[in-house]
């Protein structure tokens, strides 16, 4: 495998650094919880985990094993990716844009099921004739905007607009809402999430209503992620959660006010490669090992080490107190946020009791 920064069997000290480790168990134990738990609902929830955070067919069949009854993906890559590893249900919940994406997605329609999101008639137009070309039928979520403000068509008469003109267009099916709001998975207080995915939720419901009055079946009502599933899966309304980084957690979910217990189960390997001065040492982690977009990754297991300062291939450690740090030691961070950090890499270590058992390769692209 070129440049892979590990082989199956190599102990945690032999694999070339930085690179990004999976603690299986932990992960195992995350996945199980998650599943458990959604099968416990009385509702018939279903599990359509977030591949975009770990951006891996292996992840995503461990999660289909577990109960989940597809994946979703935010690129055509990524539903690529997992409809040649075998995955056989796929929601791009995302919006996609021109005529070469629109093709390659309805191609894959035509070996699995395939479900992507639209909130604005152009997109409907683009891919009822990629699916028309490709002889496949694409199933369409009409993304209404919950609170995130992001994509999405308001909630109500808009979106049932857009729902009768998907129905109306050859080589789609209308299947549903997407109703995912993103930035209450960090709202860190619990009553702040609970206060926003009940207006959400009940957005959502209003507008369903008026589908069921316009005659329009909406099989799915997708959304819901790590910091909020409790919520939607407390309202009733949805049937289909998108959770993504409980697999593998991170330094800006722990920020949270939560008593789920998701372990943090994806570190980046660094070694220290400076130690010049007191107090002060270098790692060999910088901006192209970890994103920094919530933040600075934190060091594990090791409380007088801080991770302080980042720059391309570096990250400047302050040591304080009996902290003791020499050069070729290894440490392991937890990312900021995992899912941009998994994009950074081109492969997954995964290791059990400090031993590498599979490499798993990244699906990157667009």
């Amino acid at each position: 495998m070129s440049n892979c920064p590990a082989e199956i069997g190599m102990t945690l000290d032999q694999i070339q650094t930085p690179a990004l480790i999976v603690d299986l168990a932990a992960m195992e134990e995350n996945i199980a919880i998650l599943a458990k738990r959604v099968a416990e609902n009385k509702a018939g929830v279903r599990l359509m985990p977030h591949a975009k955070t770990h951006k891996c067919v292996e992840i995503a069949q461990l999660q289909i094993a577990a109960g989940a009854k597809g994946v979703c993906c935010q690129n055509v890559a990524e539903a690529e990716a997992m409809v040649a590893g075998g995955i056989k249900r796929v929601l791009l919940s995302n919006e996609i844009v021109g005529a070469d994406k629109s093709e390659r997605l309805a191609r894959l329609a035509r070996s699995a099921s395939i479900a992507v999101c639209v909130d604005h008639e152009s997109q409907v137009d683009m891919l009822s004739a990629a699916a028309t070309s490709q002889s496949s039928t694409l199933d369409v979520l009409v993304e209404i905007d919950v609170g995130a403000g992001r994509c999405g068509v308001p909630p109500g008469e808009r979106a049932v607009a857009l729902a009768k003109y998907v129905a109306s267009k050859s080589g789609l099916r209308f299947a549903g809402l997407q109703a995912y709001h993103g930035p209450a998975q960090h709202f860190r207080k619990p009553e702040e999430r609970t206060a926003a995915i009940t207006k959400a939720a009940q957005l959502t419901r209003d507008t369903v209503a008026l589908f069921k009055a316009a005659g329009l079946a909406c099989e799915v009502i997708a959304g819901a992620g790590t910091g909020s599933f409790e919520n939607e899966l407390a309202s009733g309304v949805y049937n289909e959660l998108q959770c993504g980084s409980y697999v593998f957690m991170d330094v800006d979910y722990g920020r949270n006010q939560t008593d789920k217990p998701f372990a943090n189960a994806l570190f980046i390997l660094t070694t220290v490669i400076s130690a010049a001065a007191p107090g002060r040492a270098v790692c060999d982690a910088g901006l192209k090992a970890s994103s920094v977009d919530s933040g600075l990754p934190a060091v594990h297991g090791r409380p007088a080490v801080v991770y302080a300062k980042i720059s391309d291939e570096h990250g400047t450690l302050e040591i304080s107190g009996e902290g003791r740090v020499t050069v070729g030691d290894r440490l392991k961070l937890i990312p900021g946020h995992c899912d941009p950090t998994v994009n950074l890499h081109d492969w997954l270590i995964a290791c059990r009791d400090g031993k590498v058992e599979a490499v798993w390769k990244v699906a990157r692209g667009w």
